[in-house]
């Protein structure tokens, strides 16, 4: 019964996550916002919604291993699983792709997460600088993105309909904003139940299983931009969804109560988040393609990463 609450959650999270961006997509098109503007700020905050509403949920219960193990094992999960996978299955020619200032950008919330981690528990204190940290980043894209418009085509925002009917966006909109909690409370409760029932940590529960769940709708939209040989599309969701992890999801879920980080995250995890992301450099700086090779090593790494944490 714990696994079909964890699985009906999921499902939940998925459908509602896609219809609040749709509805936020077309509700601002619809307001004259562009749709470059559109896409750089409303799209990116919303495939990290999910992550956001199980944090918040799990740190509002009392359950502040699942949210950090939460966002910790996304992280993670990204990097050795959502490009993995796809290049397992198609190859990545990344060797075009220019993402050098976003992956320093991650690498630099990396490690001031691992910092702040080791300062005390994460509380408001941390979370309102980690947020304000987030809104200079998105600022800094948005005006790159005007300054090289003209060079750089922007893609189609999916779903995006500039004359969908008002009631078609309400009703898209009032589904995510109804679905994402009832999905996280879902989640998360399910989790803590197969943790308690099964004697393994509420760390080990966030880590794997919540944070491949809420990492799925990343899965998604990276195997489809593989497969369509956008692999820019695919480096770039990741090691974006990689900072608005840390800086998004704990940063808010910081201000809604204090979060103690467990030992064995501090003393494991937090240093595999950042070992994982460190991997990358060679595809970024040194235009490698992440060959079906690299794939196939990187989502070997990760299952030996969850047989560690299971032993």
């Amino acid at each position: 019964m714990d696994f079909l609450l964890v699985g009906l959650g999921l499902v939940i999270l998925v459908f509602a996550g896609d219809a609040l961006v749709r509805g936020a997509v077309n509700l601002s098109l619809r307001l004259g916002i562009p749709a470059l503007i559109v896409g750089l700020t409303i799209v990116a905050f919303g495939t990290s919604a999910p992550e956001l509403l199980v944090s918040v949920n799990a740190v509002i219960k009392g359950l502040p291993d699942i949210a950090v193990g939460n966002v910790v094992g996304s992280n993670i999960a990204n990097v050795l699983l959502v490009l993995g996978i796809p290049a397992l299955l198609f190859g990545m020619k990344t060797s075009h792709c220019d993402t050098r200032q976003s992956y320093v950008q991650m690498i630099a919330v990396t490690v001031l997460l691992t910092a702040l981690i080791f300062l005390g528990p994460l509380s408001w204190i941390f979370g309102l600088p980690l947020l304000g940290i987030y809104v200079l980043i998105m600022a800094n894209e948005v005006r790159n993105a005007r300054a090289h418009r003209r060079e750089n085509h922007m893609p189609e925002l999916e779903g995006a309909d500039p004359h969908m009917r008002w009631w078609k966006i309400a009703a898209f909109l009032a589904v995510g904003i109804i679905g994402l909690p009832i999905g996280a409370d879902m989640l998360v409760g399910g989790a803590t139940a197969i943790a308690r029932s099964f004697e393994i940590s509420e760390a080990v529960i966030g880590l794997t299983l919540v944070a491949v769940g809420t990492s799925l709708p990343e899965l998604a939209t990276t195997v489809v931009a593989v497969y369509h040989r956008k692999a820019d599309v695919a480096l770039g969701n990741v090691v974006g969804s990689n900072i608005a992890n840390i800086l998004v999801v704990l940063g808010s879920a910081s201000l809604f109560g204090t979060i103690p980080v467990s030992s064995q995250i501090l003393s494991f995890d937090i240093w595999v988040m950042l070992a994982v992301a460190l991997l990358l450099y060679p595809v970024v700086f040194h235009r490698v393609d992440i060959s079906r090779i690299w794939g196939a090593c990187l989502t070997a790494a990760y299952a030996a990463y969850v047989v560690v944490l299971l032993a």
